[in-house]
C-alpha cells in the first residue's frame, strides 16, 4: 500500500474490498481524494469465498462508493473456466436503500404461446416508506400480461401490499374447434396497523378477489392452484376505554372457483353493547344473589349483501342488493341449584327490519303475481332458554403397578327452549295465497328475499341433552424427576346429544350425534363421528313416525361415520435449539417470507391425513369414500433437500395433485427443480441461479408449463 499525501492518492496491489452485497478484487487499486476507486485487473463477485465459485472480470473497474461500480468490457468466469457470455459494458448498483431501474425478463418457449418475455419491467422506488414495480408478459402467439405491485410501510403506524394482474391468455388456433381466450384478473391487498398507533381503533385489510379461472390458466404455485375459495375482508373497530361499547364496520367477499358464485357484504356494521348487570351487588364479600346476577346486552347487525357469479358481477344493480338490520336484546342470569348444579334462564328478544317486502296474488291470466312493497317494515320474535348443568368425577387410584390412577369427568347437560308459532295469522309475518283455479292455497313468508330471514316457522319446544365425557390415565414416568408421574389422555372428548321437539306433532326426536377426539402417542390426532337415525324410512328414503326400536328392534340406525386421523412425524421437534447469534433476525426472515425459508436443521418431516367416510341414507346401498394425503422433506445432506406432497384417493384408485421439489444449496448459488409428474397441471421447472438479489438474473432456467399439455 502506497499513499501520497500530497497529491492525497493511494495504491494498493491485492485487494479485496466489500461494496454493498458484492467483493471486489483488484490486481492494482488506485484511490483517490473523494474515495473513488480505479481498479485494474479486476473482477465483481457476491461469493465470499477467498477463491470466487464465479466472478465478472474485466481490465478496468471504477467504483464510487454508495453509489455503483461500472466496468468495461466483462465475461463470465465460473471456477475460474471463461464462458462465452460478455458484455461490452458493466453497471451494478451500490447504493443504500432504493433504486429505480429496469427489471430483466425472462426467455423462453411455450409451445401453445410460443416464444415469450416474462417478468420484464421497471422498478420505481417512490421513497423510503413506498416502491412500485410495473411487470408485463408478451408471448409471439398474441398472448399477454401485465402486473402492478407496491410496498409500503410507515414506522410505528401501518405496513402493507398491494398486487394486481391481468392476463389475456390465447389457447389453440382459431381454426380449431379448441380455441379460446381467457381473461383473467386478480387483486391482492394487505395491510396491517400497528397495534400503538391507534389503541382504540383498528384497520385491517385482506383481500384476495378476482376470476375465478385465475390461477388456472396463470403459472401458480401448489398452494394457490389448490385454493378452491378466497375470501377477502375489509374492517374498522372502535372500542371506548371505560364503556362497554364497540362499532365494527367492513366489507367482505368470498368465492368459490367450483360454482363461480360470488358473494359480497358491503358495506355490514356492528354495534354491540357488552353485558350489564341490572343490580349492583351491595355485599363486598360472599357470593351474589340471583337477582344480582340478572344482566342483558344488546347489538345491532346492518347488512348489505349480493349474491351473484363472477360473469354477472360487473352486470348487477343496486336493487338486487339485499339489505337489513337485526337487533338483538338477550337477558339472562344464572344460580346455582342444590350446590352441584348450575341452571341459567334466558330470554331473546329479536328485531328485524327491512326496507321492503313482497306479497302475492291470484291473477286468473297470469296465475300467482308477485309484488314487491318499498317501505319500512320490521318483524319482532322472542324465545325462551335454560340451560342445567353439572359436572363429575370419578377417581379409581391404584396402589400397585404403573398405572396409578383413572380419572373420568361427566358432564352432563340440558337445554330448553321455546317459541310460538310466528307463522300464525295474528303476527302477520306469513300469509296465504291462492295458487290455481280450484282453490288451493299455499302459505308464504313477506320477507322471503330477507336478508336475515325472519321469524321461524311453527311452534318448538326443544329439549336437548348432551353428555361429554372427558378420560386419562396417571401414570409413572422416571423421566420425570420432579412429579414422577405424567398424564395420558384416553379420550379428550366423548361427546353424545340429541333433543326432543315436544311442540311437534311427530317425528319429536332429532338423530343422535356422537362425537369423539383423542391423541395417540402425543403425534397422532385421532377424530370420529357417527350419526344416528332413530326412525325407519320407506322405500324412497322418507321418514316414517315409526321408531327403529320398534321395526328392527334396534335404538337406532347407522346413517354416516367418519374417522379421520392425522400425524406430523419430526425426529428433532422435541430436541433443544442452541442459541445463537442471529436467530432474532432469522425468525424474523421467517415470519416476513415462510414459503421462501428453507429449514436444513430438521433431518426429514413427514405429515400424513387419513379419512373415510361411510355414509348409508337408505337400507340398501352405502357409500365409502376413503382418502390419503401425504407431504413432507428429507435433507439428504445440510445442502440437500427433497419434497413432495401428494394423496390416493382408494375410492377412484388414482393419485391426487402430486409435486416433487429438490433444492441444492451451492454456496453462493442455488438450485431449484420443481416437477408436477401427471395431471392437467404436469410440468417442470428447472433452474440455478445466484443467491445474491444484486445479481438475480443471472441464471439458467429449463421449464415445461403445463400450458404445453393442452
Amino acid at each position: 500500500m502506497k499513499y501520497n499525501f500530497t497529491t492525497k492518492k493511494g495504491k494498493i496491489t491485492t485487494v479485496v474490498t466489500k461494496e454493498g452485497e458484492g467483493y471486489i478484487h483488484g490486481e492494482v487499486v488506485k484511490k483517490y481524494e473523494n474515495n473513488d476507486l480505479y481498479i485494474k485487473n479486476g473482477l465483481y463477485t457476491t461469493c465470499d469465498a477467498d477463491i470466487p465459485h464465479y466472478h465478472i472480470a474485466a481490465k478496468k473497474l471504477k467504483v464510487i462508493p454508495n453509489d455503483k461500480v461500472i466496468t468495461g468490457p466483462a465475461y463470465l468466469m465460473i471456477e475460474r473456466i471463461p464462458t462465452p457470455f460478455a458484455i461490452p459494458f458493466g453497471f451494478f448498483p451500490n447504493s443504500k436503500g432504493q433504486s429505480s431501474g429496469i427489471i430483466i425478463p425472462t426467455y423462453g418457449e411455450s409451445v401453445n404461446l410460443g416464444f415469450f418475455l416474462r417478468n420484464g419491467g421497471y422498478y420505481i422506488g417512490l421513497s423510503d416508506q413506498m416502491d412500485l414495480s410495473i411487470k408485463g408478459d408478451m408471448y409471439s402467439k398474441g398472448s399477454w400480461g401485465t402486473g402492478v405491485s407496491s410496498n409500503y410501510t410507515k414506522r410505528y403506524k401501518y405496513r402493507g401490499s398491494i398486487n394486481f394482474n391481468y392476463n389475456f391468455i390465447k389457447n389453440g388456433e382459431p381454426e380449431l374447434p379448441n380455441y379460446q381466450i381467457n381473461k383473467d384478473f386478480f387483486i391482492n391487498w394487505n395491510h396491517s396497523q400497528d397495534p400503538k398507533a391507534h389503541p382504540n381503533s383498528l384497520f385491517t385489510a385482506n383481500v384476495n378477489a378476482g376470476s375465478s379461472t385465475f390461477y388456472n390458466h396463470s403459472i401458480s404455485n401448489t398452494k394457490d392452484y389448490l385454493t378452491n375459495t378466497f375470501q377477502s375482508a375489509i374492517s374498522y373497530t372502535k372500542t371506548w376505554p371505560g364503556k362497554p361499547f364497540n362499532l365494527a364496520l367492513s366489507a367482505r367477499h368470498n368465492q368459490n372457483t367450483l360454482n363461480k358464485q360470488i358473494n359480497i357484504s358491503f358495506p355490514e356494521a356492528t354495534f354491540n353493547v357488552n353485558r350489564i348487570t341490572f343490580f349492583k351487588n351491595k355485599i363486598q364479600s360472599g357470593e351474589q344473589k340471583w337477582y344480582e346476577k340478572i344482566g342483558a346486552s344488546y347489538s345491532l347487525n346492518a347488512k348489505n349483501s349480493l349474491s351473484t357469479t363472477d360473469s354477472t358481477f360487473f352486470k348487477e344493480k343496486l336493487d338486487h342488493f339485499q339489505n337489513g338490520m337485526r337487533q338483538s336484546l338477550p337477558i339472562s342470569t344464572s344460580f346455582k341449584l342444590f350446590k352441584f348444579f348450575s341452571l341459567s334462564p334466558s330470554i331473546n328478544i329479536n328485531s328485524t327490519t327491512y326496507l321492503q317486502s313482497i306479497r302475492k296474488h291470484w291473477d286468473d291470466t297470469h296465475g300467482v303475481v308477485t309484488d314487491t312493497i318499498k317501505k319500512l317494515t320490521s318483524s319482532l320474535d322472542y324465545s325462551l332458554n335454560a340451560s342445567f348443568f353439572t359436572r363429575i368425577y370419578g377417581l379409581l387410584q391404584f396402589k400397585k403397578g404403573n398405572i396409578l390412577a383413572i380419572r373420568h369427568v361427566i358432564s352432563p347437560s340440558i337445554q330448553f327452549s321455546y317459541h310460538p308459532d310466528f307463522s300464525a295469522p295474528a303476527y302477520g309475518y306469513y300469509r296465504y295465497v291462492k295458487t290455481n283455479t280450484q282453490g288451493d292455497s299455499t302459505k308464504y313468508f313477506i320477507y322471503q328475499n330477507g336478508i336475515f330471514g325472519g321469524p321461524p316457522l311453527g311452534k318448538a319446544g326443544i329439549l336437548s341433552f348432551s353428555l361429554d365425557n372427558m378420560l386419562d390415565l396417571k401414570v409413572k414416568n422416571k423421566k420425570d424427576t420432579i412429579s414422577g408421574t405424567k398424564k395420558i389422555k384416553i379420550f379428550e372428548n366423548l361427546s353424545l346429544n340429541s333433543s326432543y321437539n315436544m311442540a311437534a306433532d311427530s317425528l319429536k326426536w332429532s338423530n343422535i350425534n356422537l362425537n369423539g377426539r383423542t391423541t395417540l402417542f402425543n403425534k397422532v390426532y385421532l377424530n370420529f363421528s357417527g350419526t344416528f337415525d332413530p326412525y325407519i324410512i320407506d322405500s324412497i328414503g322418507r321418514k316414517i313416525n315409526t321408531f327403529e326400536l320398534k321395526k328392527n328392534k334396534k335404538i337406532a340406525r347407522l346413517t354416516q361415520a367418519g374417522l379421520a386421523f392425522s400425524f406430523n412425524l419430526n425426529p428433532a421437534a422435541g430436541k433443544a435449539k442452541q442459541s445463537n447469534k442471529g436467530t432474532e433476525q432469522e425468525l424474523k426472515n421467517i415470519n416476513m417470507n415462510p414459503d421462501a425459508y428453507i429449514d436444513f436443521n430438521i433431518p426429514w418431516t413427514l405429515n400424513m391425513n387419513y379419512n373415510i367416510i361411510y355414509s348409508k341414507p337408505n337400507y340398501k346401498n352405502a357409500i365409502i369414500t376413503q382418502t390419503l394425503s401425504f407431504s413432507g422433506d428429507v435433507s439428504l445432506t445440510p445442502k440437500w433437500k427433497i419434497g413432495f406432497n401428494s394423496g390416493y384417493d382408494f375410492i377412484n384408485k388414482d393419485f391426487s395433485y402430486s409435486s416433487l421439489s429438490i433444492y441444492r444449496d451451492l454456496h453462493c448459488w442455488e438450485m431449484h427443480f420443481n416437477w408436477i409428474p401427471f395431471g392437467f397441471r404436469q410440468s417442470y421447472n428447472f433452474q440455478i441461479n445466484v443467491k445474491s438479489s444484486m445479481l438475480q438474473d443471472l441464471k439458467l432456467v429449463r421449464r415445461r408449463d403445463w400450458s404445453e399439455n393442452q
